[in-house]
Protein backbone atom coordinates (compact mmCIF):
# COMPACT_ATOMS: atom_id res chain seq x y z
CA UNK A 1 0.00 0.00 0.00
CA UNK A 2 2.83 2.42 0.90
CA UNK A 3 4.49 1.86 -2.49
CA UNK A 4 1.22 2.65 -4.31
CA UNK A 5 0.87 5.89 -2.34
CA UNK A 6 4.46 6.93 -3.16
CA UNK A 7 3.95 6.22 -6.87
CA UNK A 8 0.67 8.20 -6.88
CA UNK A 9 2.28 11.13 -5.02
CA UNK A 10 5.20 11.15 -7.47
CA UNK A 11 2.77 11.11 -10.44
CA UNK A 12 0.78 14.04 -8.98
CA UNK A 13 3.96 16.10 -8.47
CA UNK A 14 5.08 15.40 -12.03
CA UNK A 15 1.70 16.23 -13.57
CA UNK A 16 0.95 19.32 -11.51
CA UNK A 17 0.13 22.29 -13.70
CA UNK A 18 2.80 24.96 -13.64
CA UNK A 19 3.39 28.29 -15.34
CA UNK A 20 6.46 28.49 -17.57
CA UNK A 21 7.96 31.82 -18.61
CA UNK A 22 10.87 32.06 -21.04
CA UNK A 23 12.72 35.36 -20.65
CA UNK A 24 14.93 36.71 -23.42
CA UNK A 25 16.86 39.96 -23.30
CA UNK A 26 17.67 42.80 -25.66
CA UNK A 27 21.06 42.97 -23.93
CA UNK A 28 22.63 39.94 -25.64
CA UNK A 29 25.19 39.58 -22.82
CA UNK A 30 22.37 38.18 -20.67
CA UNK A 31 21.50 34.55 -21.45
CA UNK A 32 17.85 33.58 -21.85
CA UNK A 33 16.20 32.05 -18.81
CA UNK A 34 13.20 29.81 -18.47
CA UNK A 35 11.46 29.61 -15.11
CA UNK A 36 8.68 27.28 -14.04
CA UNK A 37 6.59 27.51 -10.91
CA UNK A 38 3.29 28.21 -9.24
CA UNK A 39 3.08 31.68 -10.78
CA UNK A 40 -0.67 31.82 -11.54
CA UNK A 41 -2.01 35.07 -10.07
CA UNK A 42 1.42 36.72 -10.10
CA UNK A 43 2.62 39.66 -12.17
CA UNK A 44 5.56 39.33 -14.55
CA UNK A 45 7.37 41.88 -12.34
CA UNK A 46 6.92 39.60 -9.31
CA UNK A 47 8.21 36.60 -11.27
CA UNK A 48 11.34 38.53 -12.32
CA UNK A 49 11.98 39.56 -8.72
CA UNK A 50 11.49 36.04 -7.40
CA UNK A 51 14.01 34.74 -9.95
CA UNK A 52 16.61 37.55 -9.71
CA UNK A 53 15.88 38.82 -13.22
CA UNK A 54 16.43 42.57 -13.54
CA UNK A 55 13.36 44.57 -14.57
CA UNK A 56 12.92 48.18 -13.48
CA UNK A 57 9.63 49.20 -11.88
CA UNK A 58 9.71 52.67 -10.41
CA UNK A 59 6.08 53.30 -9.53
CA UNK A 60 5.57 50.43 -7.11
CA UNK A 61 3.69 48.30 -9.62
CA UNK A 62 0.60 50.54 -9.84
CA UNK A 63 0.60 51.37 -13.58
CA UNK A 64 1.94 54.90 -13.14
CA UNK A 65 5.08 54.71 -15.32
CA UNK A 66 6.54 52.63 -18.15
CA UNK A 67 9.78 51.38 -16.61
CA UNK A 68 8.56 47.75 -16.44
CA UNK A 69 7.84 47.72 -20.19
CA UNK A 70 8.28 44.27 -21.77
CA UNK A 71 7.35 42.52 -24.99
CA UNK A 72 5.04 39.52 -24.56
CA UNK A 73 5.96 37.53 -27.64
CA UNK A 74 3.89 34.44 -26.77
CA UNK A 75 1.17 33.78 -24.23
CA UNK A 76 -0.86 36.98 -24.33
CA UNK A 77 -3.98 34.82 -24.06
CA UNK A 78 -2.95 33.96 -20.47
CA UNK A 79 -2.97 37.63 -19.44
CA UNK A 80 -5.76 40.14 -18.80
CA UNK A 81 -6.77 42.38 -21.66
CA UNK A 82 -4.72 45.56 -21.90
CA UNK A 83 -6.40 48.56 -20.27
CA UNK A 84 -6.58 52.11 -21.64
CA UNK A 85 -4.37 53.26 -18.76
CA UNK A 86 -1.72 50.66 -19.57
CA UNK A 87 -1.82 51.65 -23.25
CA UNK A 88 -1.27 55.30 -22.29
CA UNK A 89 1.89 54.42 -20.38
CA UNK A 90 3.14 52.05 -23.08
CA UNK A 91 2.97 54.99 -25.49
CA UNK A 92 5.60 56.66 -23.26
CA UNK A 93 7.92 53.63 -23.24
CA UNK A 94 11.09 53.32 -25.30
CA UNK A 95 10.33 51.60 -28.63
CA UNK A 96 6.75 50.40 -28.03
CA UNK A 97 5.45 47.63 -30.31
CA UNK A 98 2.21 45.69 -30.73
CA UNK A 99 3.37 43.08 -28.21
CA UNK A 100 4.29 45.72 -25.60
CA UNK A 101 2.90 45.33 -22.10
CA UNK A 102 3.76 46.61 -18.63
CA UNK A 103 5.12 43.85 -16.42
CA UNK A 104 3.13 45.15 -13.46
CA UNK A 105 -0.16 44.71 -15.35
CA UNK A 106 0.58 41.23 -16.68
CA UNK A 107 -1.03 38.92 -14.14
CA UNK A 108 -0.84 35.26 -15.17
CA UNK A 109 -4.44 34.03 -15.29
CA UNK A 110 -3.91 30.33 -16.04
CA UNK A 111 -2.05 27.79 -13.92
CA UNK A 112 -0.82 26.00 -17.05
CA UNK A 113 0.35 29.11 -18.96
CA UNK A 114 3.38 29.35 -21.22
CA UNK A 115 4.76 32.81 -22.00
CA UNK A 116 7.75 34.20 -23.83
CA UNK A 117 8.75 37.63 -22.54
CA UNK A 118 11.45 39.80 -24.08
CA UNK A 119 12.98 42.36 -21.71
CA UNK A 120 14.32 45.58 -23.26
CA UNK A 121 17.82 46.76 -22.36
CA UNK A 122 17.43 48.02 -18.80
CA UNK A 123 20.50 50.27 -19.14
CA UNK A 124 18.44 52.52 -21.44
CA UNK A 125 15.79 53.05 -18.78
CA UNK A 126 16.18 55.56 -16.02
CA UNK A 127 15.10 53.55 -13.05
CA UNK A 128 15.90 52.04 -9.74
CA UNK A 129 17.93 48.87 -9.42
CA UNK A 130 15.68 46.11 -8.10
Amino acid sequence: MQLRFEVLAKWKRRNKKMVTVKFTFEDNRIPERTVTGNYAGMQIVEITEENNIHLNHNCGEVCACSTCHVYVEKGNEFLPEISDREEDFIDRAINPRLESRLGCQCVIEDEDAYLEVHIPDQAKIIGHEH
